[in-house]
């Protein structure tokens, strides 16, 4: 899957998706994005929300590969902590699964640059629902 793959959500778009690169059973993930210029504030950072959405959706790509396709991953809980500064360019988000219950499971994530530099790394609360509820939930709420 690429940047310009049709299959790619909006959202993924919206973040800069440019591959899944992993995305193992086994309850791993790997993405790829790229950071732009329209993404930092002074100095040419990256704005510390594009980070966590890395890092949170690589986590979500882990649960889906750990669940299937019919796993909707709701965050629960997110903590992040920035080492380095992100700059426009290649990113790297991996995440995969710490401990996994039965519905609630416990992730953990970081995000690299290319060469492979910590710039932040996260924890996180997810709860794995069924998809069709959650988009049965989604449209009942835009509807009424």
């Amino acid at each position: 899957m690429s940047e310009g793959d049709p299959e790619i959500h909006e959202l993924s778009r919206t973040l800069g998706l440019v591959r899944i690169v992993e995305m193992d059973p086994a309850g791993r993930a790997r993405l790829e994005y790229r950071a732009g210029m329209h993404m930092c504030h002074s100095g040419g950072v990256v704005q510390g929300g594009f980070v966590s959405g890395w890092i949170d959706a690589a986590m979500a790509h882990a649960a889906i590969a750990m669940g299937g396709p019919d796993v909707s991953p709701m965050t629960l809980e997110l903590k992040v902590s920035y080492f380095a500064p992100a700059r426009p360019g290649l990113v790297i988000a991996e995440g995969w699964v710490e401990r996994r219950g039965r519905s609630t499971c416990f992730f953990e994530g970081r995000l690299l640059d290319e060469s492979g530099k910590v710039l932040a790394k996260a924890s996180s609360t997810l709860m794995l629902a069924q998809r069709d509820r959650v988009e049965q939930a989604a449209k009942a709420a835009t509807q009424g």
